[in-house]
C-alpha cells in the first residue's frame, strides 16, 4: 500500500487556502483503501499523467502496483500516440495486463512501444494495426507472456518471426485470433495452447475482386499444437471462406481429441455443412470428454441425437441458437439426460421456435408454449445470469402462474435477459374484443401533425405508467439487477444486421406485439442498475412517454439501441425520446434505426444533453439530416468520437458532410470515425469494411448480445 504522504493539494511547501472543512468530508481525508478503490475508476492515462500531479498524496496512491498492475486503453479514446508513449514510460516496468484492444488509431510505431513493458503476461492488441515484423519485435522482449489477442491483417508472414518470438509464443497459454486473411497465424507457434478463441472475418473477395481461398494456407505449418487445449471457440462471419478455413484449424482436431477439451463452441450464421472430419471429431467428444460448455452449427445438431450422447461435467454454458429444438428435446437431451444444470450461467435458445412447445409436426410457429417445458427449465437451472429467448414467437396461455414472465420471475439472478415483445404480453387477444385500428392508436395531437422537441408530452389517455398487475412490471420487479434487457420483435430485421443478410421488406410485427407499449416500456424504469437496453419493433409505442421513465429512473444506463418503434412510417415518440435524452447522462452509445426519420437542429439539440455519448449510429430508410445540425451538434459533444450516419441523402451530400466533420475534428479527436453514406447505395458494403471492428460489433451493426458467448470468455 502507498504511504498516504501529505495531505495538501498542492506540491509547495505552503498548502493552499481552503475553507476549513471537516477531514472526513474532504476527499483527501478518506482512507488509503477508499482513494484506491476511487482511482480505478479513472482511465489509466488520466491517472497517470494528470491526476498524479495534483499533490503528493495522489501522487503516491496513483502509482499503486493496485493501479499500474492493469492498464486499460480500451474505449479510451483520448489516449493519444503521445499520451500512450509517456504512459509506457512512466509505469511500464510494473503493468503486467495491457489491453489495447480497439485502439485502431494509434499507429504500428506506438504500439512497439509495448516491448517495454517487460514484466507483461496478458496483452491484448485486438484491433490495433501491427506488422509482422513489429508484432515480432514486442513479442521477443515479453518473456513472461501467457495469454495474448492479436489480429492476423493481409500480408502477415510467419516466417518473419524470430527465435526469440516464438520461444514467447511457445509460453503462451491463451490465443485470441482474428482474422482477416486466411491463415493459421501464430497458432503452430503456440505449443502450450490451452484456450485458443478464433474470429473469423475475412470476406470471400478482396477489395480488388479477387476470390479468396482457403488453398492460400497450402505451405504454411498446418500442425496446430491442441494437445493441451481446454477450450476451443470459433465465431464466423458470413462467408465461403470462414468455413473453409475453419474446417482446416478444426482437421487436426478431428485426428486426436485433447483429452482435457470442456469447452467446445463454434458459432456460425447460416448453414454449415457437416464433414466426415466433423463427425469423427464430435463421435470423438461423446467417448472421450466431458464438456462444461457447448455451442455448434445448427445443421450439426438438428435431426441428430449427439446431445443424449454428449457427457457433461459442470455445465456453465449452452447455446443452441437457431437449431430446430423441440421441447421434448430440450427436456430429454439437456434436462433429463441426469445432468446438474445448477452451475450453468449461460444459455442461449435465440431463434428455437419450438423450445418451449411440446413435439407436434402440425404446431404453428404463433401456437402457446407450454409453461410447464419452461418450469422444468427454470428449476433445473435456478443460478442462470444470462438468457436468450429471442427470434420466436414465445406465446404464453392463460391461466394463473402460466405465463412466461411469471415463470422466468423465478430466475432472481438474471443479469442479461434477451425476450422477443410479444412473450411479454398480459394476455392473448380475445376473440370477443374487436382489434384497435391502427387509425385509434395513433398519438392525441394528430396522426400526421409535427411533434415539437422539448414541449412536455401530452398524456395519453389511459395507463401512463407501469402496472403492477402486469407480468412484465412483475418479472422485472423480481430480477432487480438486470444489467442489459433486449425486447425485440420476434420478426424484426434490421437494415444492416451483423450477421444476417439485410432484408428490404421486413415481415409485420406480431399480432401479440399490439399489446406491448408505452406502459410496458416505463416498467423498465424499475431497472436502476441497467446498463444496456435494446427496444426494436415496438407498434404500439405511441407517445414515448415509457422512454422518459428509464431516462428518469435508469441512471447507470450506457448504451441504448432503439429500431422501429411506432407505427412505420411516423415518428411519433420524438418528444418522449427528447425529454429521456435530458437525464441520460452517462449515456455513451445511442443506435437509432427508424425509417423516415429527420434528423434535424431540434433532435441533435436533444442529443447534445447527453454530455458523455461516444458514438452515434443513424440508420434510416428514406430518412433525412440537416449537415449543419449535425457540425454543431459534434461541437458541442466533445466525448463523440465515432459518427455513422446512414440516411436516405444523396452521395453528394454524405461525403460533403463527412469531409466536414473529419476536416473540423480529426487533429484534436484521434479516435474520430466518420461514416455518412447513403443506405441503399451500392458501395455500402466496401464502406462497412473499413469500420474498426469494434464499432462495427457493438454500434453500426444490430444483433442481440445476451448470452452471445459464455460468461468471462475472455479478460
Amino acid at each position: 500500500m502507498a504511504s498516504s504522504g501529505e495531505d495538501t493539494c498542492d506540491d509547495s511547501d505552503t498548502p493552499p487556502a481552503v475553507a476549513p472543512v471537516a477531514d472526513s468530508t474532504h476527499l483527501l481525508g478518506f482512507s488509503d483503501e477508499i482513494l484506491l478503490h476511487i482511482l480505478s475508476h479513472v482511465p489509466s492515462t488520466d491517472l497517470v499523467l494528470n491526476v498524479r500531479r495534483t499533490c503528493r498524496k495522489l501522487a503516491a496512491l496513483c502509482l499503486d502496483k493496485s493501479l499500474t498492475h492493469t492498464v486499460v486503453l480500451h474505449k479510451d479514446y483520448e489516449a493519444s500516440e503521445d499520451k500512450v508513449k509517456r504512459l509506457v514510460k512512466e509505469v511500464g516496468r510494473d503493468v503486467q495486463q495491457l489491453s489495447m484492444a480497439g485502439c485502431y488509431w494509434l499507429s504500428g510505431a506506438t504500439v512497439e512501444h509495448v516491448a517495454r513493458c517487460r514484466g507483461l503476461v496478458q496483452l491484448n492488441l485486438s484491433g490495433c494495426p501491427l506488422t509482422s515484423l513489429r508484432l515480432s519485435k514486442v513479442l521477443s522482449a515479453l518473456l513472461h507472456l501467457r495469454s495474448l489477442a492479436i489480429d492476423v491483417s493481409p500480408g502477415f508472414d510467419a516466417s518473419q518471426l524470430s527465435g526469440e518470438c516464438k520461444a514467447t509464443l511457445s509460453r503462451v497459454r491463451e490465443l485470441k485470433q482474428t482474422l482477416y486473411t486466411p491463415s493459421y497465424g501464430v497458432v503452430p507457434c503456440c505449443t502450450r495452447l490451452e484456450k485458443l478463441l478464433l474470429y473469423f472475418e475475412i470476406l470471400d473477395r478482396t477489395r480488388e475482386g479477387a476470390v479468396l481461398s482457403g488453398q492460400l494456407m497450402v505451405g504454411q505449418s498446418n500442425v496446430p499444437h491442441y494437445q493441451r487445449l481446454r477450450v476451443f471457440y470459433a465465431r464466423l462471419a458470413p462467408g465461403h471462406i470462414n468455413q473453409e478455413v475453419v474446417r482446416l484449424y478444426l482437421a487436426v482436431l478431428s485426428d486426436r481429441t485433447p483429452e482435457n477439451l470442456h469447452a467446445f463452441l463454434i458459432s456460425v450464421p447460416g448453414s454449415f455443412a457437416e464433414s466426415g472430419a466433423t463427425r469423427n471429431l464430435l463421435e470423438s467428444m461423446a467417448r472421450n470428454v466431458a464438456l462444461d460448455a457447448l455451442q455448434l452449427p445448427k445443421s450439426w445438431l438438428n435431426g441428430s441425437a449427439l446431445l443424449q450422447h454428449m457427457k457433461f461435467s459442470s455445465p456453465f454454458y449452452f447455446s443452441f441458437s437457431r437449431c430446430a429444438l423441440s421441447g421434448g428435446h430440450l427436456l430429454q437431451r439437456v434436462i433429463d439426460g441426469g445432468r446438474d444444470l445448477r452451475s450453468l450461467a449461460g444459455l442461449n435458445l435465440s431463434g428455437c421456435a419450438h423450445c418451449l412447445a411440446p413435439d407436434c409436426l402440425l404446431r404453428k410457429a404463433e401456437d402457446d408454449i407450454d409453461p410447464a417445458i419452461l418450469e422444468a427449465l427454470v428449476v433445473a437451472c435456478p443460478n442462470l445470469r444470462h438468457l436468450n429467448l429471442s427470434a420466436a414467437h414465445h406465446h404464453s396461455p392463460e391461466g394463473p402462474g402460466q405465463h412466461l414472465c411469471q415463470l422466468l420471475a423465478r430466475l432472481p439472478r438474471l443479469r442479461s435477459l434477451s425476450l422477443p415483445v410479444c412473450a411479454v404480453a398480459d394476455s392473448p387477444p380475445r376473440a370477443d374484443r374487436a382489434p384497435i385500428p391502427p387509425a385509434m392508436r395513433a398519438v392525441p395531437r394528430g396522426f400526421g401533425k409535427k411533434v415539437r422537441i422539448g414541449v412536455p408530452s401530452v398524456p395519453f389517455p389511459g395507463p401512463a405508467g407501469p402496472q403492477p398487475s402486469s407480468v412484465f412490471w412483475s418479472l422485472l420487479k423480481n430480477v432487480p439487477f438486470l444489467d442489459r434487457l433486449e425486447l425485440i420483435g420476434s420478426n424484426f430485421s434490421s437494415a444492416m444486421p451483423r450477421n444476417e443478410p439485410a432484408i428490404r421488406n421486413s415481415l409485420p410485427p406480431c399480432s401479440r406485439a399490439q399489446s406491448v407499449g408505452d406502459a410496458e416500456v416505463a416498467a423498465i424504469g424499475q431497472l436502476a442498475f441497467l446498463r444496456h437496453l435494446t427496444l426494436a419493433q415496438l407498434p404500439s409505442i405511441l407517445t414515448g412517454s415509457g422512454l422518459v421513465s428509464i431516462g428518469l429512473q435508469c441512471q447507470q444506463l450506457q448504451s441504448l439501441s432503439l429500431a422501429h418503434l411506432g407505427l412505420m412510417g411516423k415518428v411519433v415518440y420524438m418528444s418522449g425520446l427528447s425529454d429521456m435524452l435530458k437525464h441520460c447522462k452517462r449515456l455513451k452509445d445511442l443506435r437509432l434505426e427508424q425509417p423516415y426519420f429527420s434528423a434535424n437542429a431540434q433532435f441533435f439539440q436533444a442529443l447534445s444533453q447527453c454530455s458523455a455519448l461516444q458514438r452515434l449510429c443513424l440508420v434510416s430508410r428514406s430518412g433525412t439530416l440537416q449537415p449543419e445540425a449535425v457540425l454543431a451538434f459534434m461541437a458541442r459533444c466533445l466525448h463523440m468520437v465515432v459518427c455513422h450516419l446512414f440516411t436516405g441523402e444523396s452521395l453528394s451530400t454524405c461525403r460533403s458532410l463527412q469531409q466536414a466533420l473529419l476536416r473540423s475534428f480529426q487533429a484534436e479527436r484521434p479516435a474520430l470515425n466518420v461514416v455518412v453514406f447513403p443506405l441503399l447505395h451500392e458501395g455500402l458494403t466496401d464502406v462497412i469494411r473499413d469500420v474498426p471492428m469494434a464499432h462495427l460489433d457493438e454500434v453500426t451493426l444490430f444483433k442481440s448480445r445476451v448470452a452471445e458467448e459464455p460468461p468471462n470468455l475472455w479478460w
